[in-house]
């Protein structure tokens, strides 16, 4: 394999899970009679672009199917993060009812609505019929596609240049990241303004989060690595905000390579904090493999002592991360019954892989537990606000990474 930017051969594993099936491939119970597609989970590390890229196995039609059960409104905390954001950029670039926004993997409408709500015109670009139909129905436009370059040049000849183009969490997502930002160059005004939101690859590192890795997931970013993509599709970073969503993110704001905008000093600073964790260092990399074991391996302990010992233990969120760790740790009904979660589409389906049962949060109370492990740990706290009745009555929550931690 070559790497998808630079397309050097690849020949350092950064990661190896073994074989998984798509994450957010959740089963009915008819599906637990057919056979399960399983993919290898390998991850590698470019030594000169410093890509972190998951080896080419999954089509992007095979992971992102019309049936796809992400929501992004299932989450409170992110729909508050979306709405400060529309304050925050719609007053900072000035837009109104002349501006054009452009949001690519709109899903259920989650942000474009608060442009909606301002009466700013906007676009979401969205390929899972679930989702963009609940786009739809908040009034939002939805064009039912996959973004790259041709998708943004056709926009262009149609007229549909963005003042502002939005990506949270997709650039990760694409398989060919190079066409995907040559789309967005194409697609974005002289005086555009591009934000994208994605985990930051030295946060994974530093916290060990082995499970934010997933066939969905194609690249691993840093700054540094987005900033060569850029400017390889004639784009340029100008400033940069650390954020605290998924365990530790960025968002990017890019303009034309030729824009007048100066760089801020953001940049520069955290293009050095990179430098000196060392992202273009191959060390960096190395132990990876011996850490992730380590959560796994106390995982399963943890949860093995709990059943000898007579305790019932259940999960909350049946997030595709959560997938991931279950997965690679080989954790089945017998150690975890059942996983609690909020969004209806998954509710009385099952786990890929793992086969757990997903019910409705009810059975966190009903259930008389022992333990809940919160498997989308990012938003631990506001899992463990919504059920403070049950911590009250014994109940004890958790988290797996970086480490076993009662909350």
């Amino acid at each position: 394999m070559n790497c998808r930017h630079c397309a050097v051969p690849l020949s350092h594993t950064f990661l190896d899970l073994g074989f998984a099936p798509p994450s957010n491939a959740y089963l009915t119970a008819a599906d637990l009679a057919k056979p399960e597609k399983y993919f290898p989970l390998r991850v590698k590390v470019c030594d000169q672009c410093w890509l972190v890229q998951t080896e080419d196995h999954a089509q992007a039609n095979e992971l992102f199917n019309p049936d796809y059960a992400y929501f992004s409104s299932t989450s409170s905390g992110w729909l508050a993060h979306a709405e400060q954001y529309a304050a925050q950029i719609s007053s900072e670039l000035n837009l109104n009812a002349n501006s054009l926004v452009i949001e690519v993997a709109s899903n259920d409408g989650y942000l474009l609505k608060n442009f909606v709500a301002m009466r700013i015109p906007c676009l979401g670009i969205e390929p899972t019929d679930s989702t963009a139909t609940a786009a739809e129905e908040k009034g939002i436009p939805v064009l039912r596609e996959f973004f790259g370059e041709a998708l943004g040049k056709q926009l262009a000849r149609e007229g549909r240049q963005a003042d502002l183009i939005i990506g949270n969490n997709v650039y990760a997502h694409v398989p060919d990241i190079n066409d995907f930002t040559r789309g967005l160059k194409s697609v974005l005004k002289p005086s555009g303004t591009i934000t994208l939101e994605f985990p930051h690859l030295m946060r994974l590192l530093e916290h060990c989060q082995f499970d934010t890795i997933y066939h969905e997931h194609y690249s691993y970013l840093s700054l540094s690595t987005v900033s060569r993509i850029f400017k390889a599709a004639g784009l340029r970073i100008w400033k940069v905000a650390e954020l605290d969503t998924h365990g530790g993110s960025l968002r990017i704001y890019g303009c034309h390579d030729e824009d007048d905008r100066a760089d801020h000093q953001s940049v520069v600073a955290m293009l050095q904090l990179e430098s000196n964790y060392g992202l273009q260092q191959l060390d960096t990399y190395l132990d990876f493999q011996a850490r992730a074991n380590k959560i796994k391996d106390d995982l399963l302990c943890f949860l093995i002592k709990q059943k000898n010992a007579g305790k019932k233990v259940a999960a909350y969120g049946a997030a595709a991360k959560g997938n991931t760790l279950l997965n690679y740790a080989g954790v089945k009904p017998d150690l975890l019954p059942l996983v609690c979660d909020a969004a209806p589409a998954k509710q009385g389906k099952f786990m890929p892989g793992s086969h757990i049962p997903i019910l409705e949060p009810v059975h966190l109370s009903v259930d008389k537990l022992d333990y809940v492990l919160i498997l989308p740990w990012n938003i631990a706290e506001e899992v463990k606000h919504q059920n403070a009745s049950l911590e009250a009555s014994g109940i004890q929550f958790f988290v797996a990474i970086p480490k076993i931690c009662i909350l």
